[in-house]
């Protein structure tokens, strides 16, 4: 990427983490880049690439924060509290990142395989489980963000359960029942 696109990139994550994806227009990017909203289009197709490019920052820094977890304590908990902090200190690039259609083809390859590596690996590498502990980490993280526990919720304490069921099941996994348990599905 040049350093224009960089600057431009840097501007929209900017806006969109100050004011969110409502805010983020090709004009409002280029006014902060100190460009006319036409000069953007060199460098950009349109606003859906912009977008790419920030989803693209969000996984990377999503990946990042989980591999520095997961160094540190390989466990579920450890993994998924990362991730929580990842999100809730980022909420706008990471609504951005996982509330629309993915747009797979078009994420540097191996980014996505990057980003859910930590979570695959502390699960025992069973890609169900791994789908299963990220569909309640970003439940939780969305709940969350919309403000719809009630108040004085001990999301904590939530967390912790859920880590724990999870990482009960990956113990489970270990002894062989989670590949009994398979057979028997299939």
């Amino acid at each position: 990427m040049g350093e224009r696109a960089q600057q431009i990139v840097d501007a929209a994550l900017d806006l969109l983490e100050s004011e969110g994806r409502e805010a983020m227009s090709m004009r409002g990017i280029a006014e902060r880049v100190g460009i006319r909203a036409p000069s953007l289009y060199k460098h950009f197709p349109d606003k859906a690439a912009v977008e790419i490019a920030l989803i693209t920052v969000g996984f990377e820094a999503a990946a990042e924060a989980l591999e520095v977890a997961e160094a540190r304590d390989a466990s579920v908990t450890s993994v998924a509290l990362a991730y929580r902090r990842f999100a809730l200190s980022r909420p706008h690039l990471y609504r951005l990142t996982t509330t629309q259609p993915l747009p797979r083809e078009a994420l540097p390859e191996g980014l996505e395989a990057r980003a859910a590596g930590p979570i695959t690996r502390v699960v025992g590498g069973d890609p169900d489980l791994a789908r299963a502990a990220w569909a309640f980490t970003h439940g939780m993280i969305m709940l969350e963000l919309d403000g719809r526990f009630p108040r004085g919720a001990n999301l904590d304490g939530a967390w912790q359960a859920g880590c724990d069921a999870f990482a009960g099941r990956v113990a489970r996994g270990a002894t062989g029942e989670v590949a009994a348990a398979k057979s028997t599905r299939e």
